[in-house]
């Protein structure tokens, strides 16, 4: 506190009460271990959680990838486990005949019992399959492969509603929406090529193949 008295300047102590109003204040503006306050200023990942990070986003990646391709790979030579031999797409059986015709319920039964086993269907469908399994293995194209499989994933959901042990939630979901988070964390840079890949100069033309 400042005094003037007798012409001069001088500074008095500061009172017990100024002095308790300012630690109050001083405490509220500091944030305490735990708030939300403290939580929001939390460093992202670095050193070794971010290598592990990347490298378990990258095997996620991979994962799914071969789910992909080996549902590709099961239809076209029926290879016995969930499609036989003798309904194998290079024998003459239809690779949507069986989900499409038979499994599939709900409100759109009707409109995919009318495509099933139908040529243009099971062209498409094989295609997907096959480009979105090879696309996620190597690491390249993970925005087109997200869409695409995430689509894909999203139809085949509408194709057995309800699900079976939920009111409406179901892996189908769950997978595309991982498939969009890796295509957001960049998960083909790691134990794939989408580095290289982007320095093409087919992708630096058109970015969204990346």
């Amino acid at each position: 506190m400042v005094n003037i008295a007798n012409g001069h300047e001088t500074t008095a102590p500061a009172t017990p009460l100024a002095t308790t109003e300012r630690t109050g204040r001083d405490a509220e503006a500091r944030p305490h271990a735990g708030t939300p306050y403290q939580q929001e200023l939390t460093p992202a990942p670095t050193g070794r959680a971010a290598t592990a990070t990347r490298y378990l986003l990258a095997g996620i990646r991979l994962a799914l990838g071969w789910v992909f391709l080996w549902a590709f790979l099961d239809k076209l030579f029926g290879l016995g486990l969930s499609t036989p031999t003798a309904n194998s797409w290079l024998n003459g059986g239809s690779p949507t005949a069986g989900f499409l015709g038979k499994a599939a319920t709900g409100p759109f039964t009707g409109l995919y019992h009318s495509i099933a086993g139908n040529v243009i269907v099971d062209v498409l469908f094989m295609a997907a399959l096959l480009g979105i399994g090879i696309a996620l293995i190597l690491g390249i194209g993970m925005r087109i492969a997200a869409t695409a499989g995430a689509l894909l994933l999203v139809l085949m959901w509408t194709a057995v509603l309800p699900p079976a042990n939920n009111p409406f939630m179901d892996d189908h979901l769950i997978y595309a929406a991982v498939l969009v988070v890796l295509a957001l964390m960049g998960a083909g840079n790691d134990l794939g090529l989408g580095r290289r890949w982007a320095t093409t100069p087919l992708v630096r033309r058109n970015t969204w193949l990346t």
